[in-house]
């Protein structure tokens, strides 16, 4: 009889909310697509043309990934005015990757690591599939989604690091600079790594404090900075991702000897990906300054469209790629958003997905096409009146 491992979870039902969308099938007005490659940017036609060079057929594996793409990647952090070495930046195939790595390197089966709620709920899955437990801190909204230290300082000895995702997903909120300086702080007191999670810094939207700066500038603290192509660059399907090192010298020094261990033993990031770097990362720029206009205009409309709806809020958003939107509590949270998919045709992700703290929030894409995120906007409204208001 088939017996699965324990970091695999019994239960692999759907929810409702995913047995409808699968029984319509194409959604009419998807408010939850966050992948740029379906959302009508223009991508240069010679983009992959830098994947075919001389040097892609030539295989010297490094665990950290071949020093010329890592010295791009550091070069990177010059627009937060940061210096970066090289030698600290590791190549990985994705920032799931690299959090696998890092759990890895830091806990052993059983630690845990301390993750932001609400935030991305891929966590509790990249931890589990490597036997670590994640502990919850809260982001406050009526603080513009602060952390509250408390769960921080009465964590147990069993945790061994600190993920902070800056600006947050889905919230848009940056880290506050005296949050920042907190932590750090307590990270160094308690011996925790910090991990910081920084894919969607390169998208401002209403800004804040905290804008601008980069956890790569750490240096009173082991802390692992994350970027990729993914996000930076618009580039999901080009599987390049990076763990920047900061800290302590000899502690940087220790982690990076263990986390080449790591790395080494799966050598996963492809060669010519990796040596096409520098011309993705300034292919990249052109991309990312279209999604930014198009997260602008569909915050500025999902803004307009609301504001004809007194029980609706949309929420401050510092930066990304998503809208949180406040919703009067309508009974069940589930049976409003599968009403708004089946009814409707729109489909936007209720606020449980992401831990938020009661069960009127959604979280929208703000990466559709301006027609598509309007149309799917308005219909949201038209849903909310005609409840509330039979």
């Amino acid at each position: 009889m088939f017996r699965h491992s324990i970091r695999i979870p019994d239960d692999l039902e759907p929810n409702r909310f995913a047995d409808a969308r699968a029984l319509i099938g194409e959604v009419p007005f998807d408010l939850t697509v966050s992948n740029p490659t379906q959302c009508g940017f223009s991508y240069p036609t010679n983009l992959l043309d830098a994947l075919g060079g001389e040097s892609s057929l030539t295989y010297h594996p490094d665990p950290r990934g071949p020093r010329s793409a890592r010295q791009v990647v550091a070069a990177e952090y010059r627009r937060w005015a940061v210096e970066v070495d090289a030698d600290r930046v590791v190549l990985t195939a994705s920032t799931s990757e690299a959090y696998s790595f890092l759990f890895k390197l830091l806990c052993d089966p059983g630690d845990a690591v301390l993750v932001p709620a609400p935030s991305y709920p891929l966590f509790d899955h990249l931890a589990r599939l490597d036997a670590v437990e994640t502990l919850t801190y809260d982001l406050e909204s009526d603080a513009g989604w602060r952390f509250d230290f408390s769960h921080m300082e009465n964590a147990p000895e069993r945790v061994r690091a600190v993920v902070v995702v800056h600006p947050n997903n889905p919230t848009g909120s940056f880290v506050h600079p005296a949050d920042a300086d907190r932590l750090v702080t307590l990270c160094r007191d308690r011996g925790w790594a910090l991990i910081a999670d920084e894919v969607f810094l390169s998208y401002p939207l209403d800004g804040g404090p905290g804008i601008g700066r980069t956890f790569a500038a750490v240096e009173d603290c082991l802390c692992f900075t994350l970027g990729g192509l993914s996000k930076s660059a618009g580039l999901p399907q080009l599987k390049l991702a990076w763990i920047v090192t900061g800290g302590p010298g000899g502690d940087v020094r220790r982690a990076l000897e263990r986390l080449d261990v790591v790395t080494d033993a799966y050598l996963s990031v492809s060669t010519p990906i990796a040596m096409a770097t520098p011309d993705l990362l300034a292919a990249g720029k052109a991309i990312r300054s279209q999604i930014i206009d198009r997260c602008g205009a569909n915050l500025e409309t999902l803004r307009e469209r609301t504001r004809s709806e007194p029980s609706v809020s949309v929420l401050p958003v510092g930066g990304g790629w998503s809208a949180t939107v406040r919703l009067p509590v309508i009974g069940d949270e589930d049976t409003f958003f599968v009403r708004l998919l089946t009814e409707c045709g729109v489909a936007m992700h209720p606020g449980y997905f992401y831990d938020f703290p009661a069960n009127n929030y959604a979280v929208v894409s703000l990466l559709p096409i301006e027609a598509t995120f309007g149309e799917g906007v308005r219909r949201l409204v038209d849903l909310i009146d005609s409840t509330i208001n039979p």
